[in-house]
């Protein structure tokens, strides 16, 4: 007998066309969620309007506590062993998309995560949106040390075992830090290339704010989950990476590693066997 399913959507409320679109397309698989919950992440309206989706459940976060709290608030309050992440803007390419998740795990009983291919509208996957970091052909399914949130599966008992997602990350790689726990503790991570997600075609360029924080969590996932000599050497190749990528980025990066500095971290590490099974499964973390 098959897990049940239920599905979490991270919105601002101000995609209602797009989050639609996304809802109906869970409702024409073949095999249906038994709850689909939409989170809405973001200041309640001043005139108390309620955003009301046809075929779900909506939960009011009251603010925008960031995509990790948002989404551990969903999985909180959605019903369902195995929870299917999708953003607001996009919808499943295909009517057999969300019988496969469950059949991975049904039948894989160390599996954590399904990560998804992410399409857009002409079935091209950006090379960004393959969680590995020898990319090659995007349809190739893989073992992974990270995944993709707004395309995602997960097992709730190795999430909630991992402790979930970073809350106070707030945006961008929050998933590395729970992928790194899930692998330290054994679970395993899939990059799907069968199961897509339709997405539009975006340009991959980041705001000042995104700079920012990508660099301080950069610094977070070091301090709190790296054992000492590789949490030195991962900030170290990232900054590096970083400028050669995109020179104009040094006043945000210079930012966000002085935040990350300064915050407060209770260290975690993962043990040095972690550290070998990321990099057995082709990433070592300090890249």
């Amino acid at each position: 007998m098959s897990a049940r399913l239920g599905v979490v959507l991270l919105t601002m409320g101000d995609r209602p066309d797009e989050l639609a679109r996304a809802v109906a397309s869970l409702y024409e698989q073949t095999t249906q969620p038994d709850d689909v919950l939409v989170v809405v992440n973001a200041p309640t309206p001043p005139d108390g309007g309620r955003l009301e989706v046809a075929g779900a459940r909506v939960l009011a976060a009251g603010d925008n506590l960031g995509i990790p709290a948002g989404r551990n608030l969903g999985l909180d309050a959605v019903e369902g062993e195995v929870v299917f992440f999708l953003d607001d803007d996009a919808w499943l390419a295909g009517p057999e998309v969300l019988a496969g998740v469950l059949e991975r795990f049904d039948t894989e009983s160390d599996l954590a995560v399904v990560s998804l291919r992410v399409v857009d509208e002409d079935g091209h996957t950006q090379r960004r949106h393959v969680p590995r970091l020898r990319v090659g052909d995007p349809a190739r399914s893989s073992a992974v040390t990270t995944f993709l949130g707004g395309a995602s599966a997960v097992r709730r008992r190795a999430f909630e075992q991992a402790g979930g997602l970073p809350g106070e990350f707030f945006y961008a790689h929050e998933e590395t830090s729970l992928a790194w726990r899930l692998v330290d503790a054994g679970w395993r991570l899939r990059y799907d290339g069968d199961l897509a997600v339709s997405h539009p075609a975006t340009v991959p360029g980041r705001h000042a704010v995104a700079r920012r924080l990508s660099a301080r969590n950069r610094i977070l996932l070091a301090r709190r989950h790296l054992p000492l000599p590789l949490a030195l050497l991962y900030p170290l190749v990232w900054t590096v990476l970083t400028l050669v990528r995109d020179p104009g980025a040094v006043r945000e990066l210079l930012r966000g590693t002085r935040e990350g500095l300064r915050a407060e971290v209770v260290r975690a590490p993962i043990s040095w066997g972690g550290v070998w099974r990321l990099t057995r499964t082709g990433r070592p973390p300090v890249v």
